[in-house]
């Protein structure tokens, strides 16, 4: 079995700190170059082995995998609570949809065929010439995960990489490292091959170019900030990206909504885990004929979430990942009401706690209209028409998800089929998943498509043996 070897104490190492209660969790290796290099040599030596392993033993690898990880589910959903602070029942469900995840990886690999083409197809060849199309493992593949999902979001890249033959070099956010450690043991533990999955811990700024830019990397798997994406983006060549960056995701309501629904599926998607999530409402942008009744029904559904240490209690509103991230929520906030955007709800602040905050009246010059919080924060900006909303929505730079609420399924698809997104929810909040559905961003919000299928495919290409019988 490969030994990660990231836990040891050197003094070159990076404290853990948890966000609930300034605990010290642990530590983790601040890797240098020359260690990223035996990290990355490892999962290149590996590749060659693994990439003949056949299918269905690597398949029985994740089997094994999600087994171990149901079975370690209790121990796994209380180290997310104290790292990343999510409430227990969330902590629990991301360890189970992994699980789930990574079973239905293995099961669609073994569905994916390749297929023959006949050369008669096209004009001037005949049936003697024919091709042979299957799908190869691309090589050692990067999964850089972010903090707010550090398992799931992990095994996304990890489980489609690994199924389809390739190797993985896995470098977790630093806050989010052990969860991301603890991952990697159990895809280990359940029989991968010495050097399969390695991983590289570090500080950004000493390795973060230097791995990117690795010339033994052949892909590159990242969801974090759209301005680290675009960073990667212009200092790779040659190598394939697939990325989930930021998002501004607008709830559209228009005029003939079920506005107690629609606010109900609002708040759950703007302000569970406090907001920290790429897909979570972000604005809304309603009629102005049903904005002050909308209003209404979203301050009662604001009134009834609880708020604070998932230590103490079961909250949906728990404390930021850190002050700054705190804090740069608190400066969109303060920017708005200095601006004249009405608060309706919220705007207390207690250490990295934010209040679930709805504000009314923003204009286009607010920073809030434009910037992705990552924070219990919501701004409504009213329209007069169903135009001007597609309009307002589409004027921004990020373009992953959006929602519109509307009992017209005419009107429903009429505005679907104008956004400039990945996906669009109809009549219910913006989310991931299901996990075999694609997921995308258009403009600074993406690159590639991933989801299960989608994921496998990205991380494989192409080859044609072309056949010729009449020599």
């Amino acid at each position: 079995m490969a030994d990660i070897n990231t836990m040891k104490n050197t003094e070159n190492t990076i404290k853990i700190i948890s966000p609930l209660n300034g605990s010290l969790l642990g530590t983790v290796k601040a890797m240098s170059q020359e260690e990223v290099d035996t990290q990355v040599e490892k999962a290149k030596t590996a590749f060659q082995e693994w990439k003949e392993v056949p299918l269905s033993q690597r398949a029985e690898i994740m089997y094994k995998a999600a087994d171990i990880l149901i079975a370690n589910t209790k121990r796994l959903a209380e180290l997310l609570l104290m790292e990343v602070g999510k409430d227990q029942k969330s902590a629990e469900s991301e360890v189970t949809r992994t699980a789930d995840f990574i079973r239905f990886t293995a099961d669609t690999a073994k569905s994916i065929h390749g297929e023959s083409i006949q050369g008669d197809n096209f004009s001037g060849f005949s049936k003697e010439k024919f091709a042979m199309v299957t799908r190869e493992p691309v090589g050692v593949v990067l999964a850089i995960s972010p903090f707010n999902y550090p398992i799931n979001l992990a095994a996304s890249k990890i489980a489609p990489a690994l199924i389809s033959g390739n190797t993985v070099v896995f470098k977790p956010a630093t806050t989010g490292s052990l969860c991301g450690i603890e991952l990697a043991k159990i895809f280990i533990d359940a029989g991968l091959p010495e050097g399969a999955l390695t991983v590289v811990t570090g500080k950004g700024s000493e390795i973060g170019d230097y791995i990117v830019t690795h010339p033994d990397i052949s892909f590159i798997n990242f969801t974090g900030s759209t301005e680290v994406g675009l960073d990667i983006s212009k200092k790779v060549h040659m190598v394939p990206l697939l990325m989930e960056l930021g998002g501004k995701d607008a709830a559209i309501v228009l005029k003939d909504a079920d506005l107690p629904f629609a606010a109900k599926n609002i708040v759950a998607g703007a302000f569970s885990y406090s907001g920290q999530r790429c897909t979570a409402v972000k604005r809304i942008i309603v009629l102005n004929d049903v904005a002050d009744e909308l209003i209404r029904y979203l301050k009662e559904e604001i009134d009834k979430l609880k708020v604070g240490n998932p230590l103490t209690m079961q909250a949906e509103v728990v404390p930021l990942i850190n002050e700054k991230a705190a804090d740069f929520v608190w400066e969109l906030m303060e920017d708005a009401k200095a601006k004249g955007a009405k608060m309706i709800v919220g705007g207390k602040r207690e250490g990295n706690i934010i209040y679930p905050t709805l504000f009314d009246e923003v204009t286009e010059d607010m920073r809030i209209a434009w910037e992705e919080p990552f924070g219990p924060v919501l701004p409504i900006l009213r329209v007069n028409t169903v135009s001007e909303a597609v309009a307002l929505a589409n004027k921004s730079e990020y373009g992953l998800q959006s929602s519109v609420f509307t009992e017209n399924i005419t009107d429903a698809f009429h505005v679907a089929g104008k956004l400039e997104v990945g996906t669009v929810h109809i009549n219910n909040k913006t989310e991931r998943g299901p996990d075999h559905f694609p997921f995308l961003g258009v403009k600074k919000s993406g690159i590639g498509t991933q989801g299960i299928r989608y994921s496998i495919e990205a991380m494989t290409r192409v080859k044609a043996t072309v056949i010729n019988l009449n020599r």
